[in-house]
């Protein structure tokens, strides 16, 4: 009897044994398996991929014809003390939120206002070129530290202000600066907006940031806002009846840069409802033409945007008598961002412009149909002086 009993007990044991064993593994491997990830409207360059124990962000196309995908792991501080993971995995791993940053460039800095913690930045490389006057403030109160030039940042300020994480862009991904910040055991994100495609696919790397600081929502909601706005003033320009001629760009050597018709910058004469005299052209970013060729199409355009960095008619003339051959410039009919700028010189087109794709349109609206936008005053764009 006394055996019976014994068995009996053992075989429970290794029955409970088992269950537990099972639900153990159950628990282990269920947070892998269940990934999801969060799909972007627009955006090509960035994936956020949510588990039960962490969050990944995929950096896809940080530059052009980037081969390599880089992953961050973010973890909360909860989710690193239960988390287990392979840090060889990954190209950093950042708890979030973050509470100290350093941006490398102007078009970061508009996320972090919007998102409401630019307090969190402490250092940028070049801060005479910041506009905003909020971030602005935080420097003249030295509490942004000046880190000298974008292509050759004092790294021994850097690794003294000890950030938690240094947001960066690259061209090819040959930086000696940022591979010495990485060695010190600071994490370097690349930002790859301004590769993307479209005005809004730019825009929405502000989920980027919101995800860095965990405020997701906030960042789908100014998203959505700008979104929204940018789509309200695309379909009132669809209903006019005239649609002006338009120049792009200026000379270089000798060489006249304007917009393909791929670029971003195009897709926003398109969504102006302009007649952008360029606009069926073939090749990806700015085309290179003669003076010649650009002369012949577009002599008698109406309007002329963006002619480089020339900020009077005088300097266009001084530059070249060929621009005063054409009828925008005998009209005063040229329009440039470049006179728009902050209280140190920084253009504020170039810091605001990948953020607010919604103003830049509204501009460009403004200035090609007049009747519409009646009360709208342009944000960057400002008839040449």
């Amino acid at each position: 009897m006394l055996l019976k009993k014994n068995t009996l007990l053992i075989i429970l044991i290794i029955l409970f044994c088992l269950t537990c064993k099972e639900n153990s593994k159950s628990e282990i491997e269920l947070p892998s398996t269940q990934k999801e990830t969060l799909e972007n409207s627009y955006a090509e360059g960035f994936n956020i991929i949510k588990t039960a124990n962490n969050t990944i962000l995929q950096i896809n196309s940080p530059w052009p014809n980037s081969e390599k995908t880089y992953s961050y792991l973010l973890l909360t501080k909860n989710q690193a003390m239960v988390s287990t993971y392979n840090k060889d995995d990954y190209d950093g791993i950042i708890t979030i939120p973050i509470k100290s940053i350093v941006v490398t460039s102007t078009t970061h800095i508009p996320a972090l206002e919007l998102l409401e913690v630019e307090e969190t930045l402490i250092g940028f490389p070049g801060t005479n070129y910041v506009s905003s006057k909020q971030t602005r403030a935080l420097i003249d109160a030295k509490k942004v530290r000046e880190l000298g030039k974008n292509e050759g940042i004092n790294t021994e300020v850097l690794l003294d202000l000890q950030p938690e994480v240094v947001v960066g862009f690259g061209i090819d991904g040959n930086n000696k600066t940022f591979e010495t910040i990485k060695k010190s055991g600071i994490p370097v994100i690349y930002n790859g907006d301004w590769v993307e495609k479209s005005p809004l696919a730019k825009a929405e790397w502000i989920k980027f940031f919101g995800v860095l600081f965990n405020k997701k929502k906030k960042a789908d909601s100014v998203f959505k806002t700008i979104v929204n706005n940018y789509n309200e003033a695309k379909l009132l320009a669809a209903n006019v009846n005239k649609r002006p001629s338009i120049l792009c760009g200026a000379m270089h050597k000798d060489i006249w840069y304007l917009p393909s018709s791929t670029s971003p910058e195009a897709q926003l004469l398109k969504d102006a409802n302009v007649n952008y005299l360029w606009q069926n052209s073939e090749g990806d970013g700015s085309l290179a033409l003669s003076f010649e060729s650009v002369y012949n199409k577009a002599k008698n355009a109406d309007i002329w945007l963006s002619p480089s960095y020339y900020t009077s008619y005088e300097s266009l003339e001084k530059a070249s008598e060929h621009y005063t051959k054409f009828d925008a410039f005998k009209n005063k009919s040229i329009y440039s961002f470049s006179n728009t700028t902050g209280a140190t010189g920084g253009v504020t087109y170039y810091e605001l412009g990948i953020a607010r794709p919604d103003l830049i349109l509204k501009d460009l609206i403004k200035i090609c149909h007049p009747n519409l936008l009646t009360n709208y005053e342009t944000h960057f764009f400002k008839s040449l002086k």
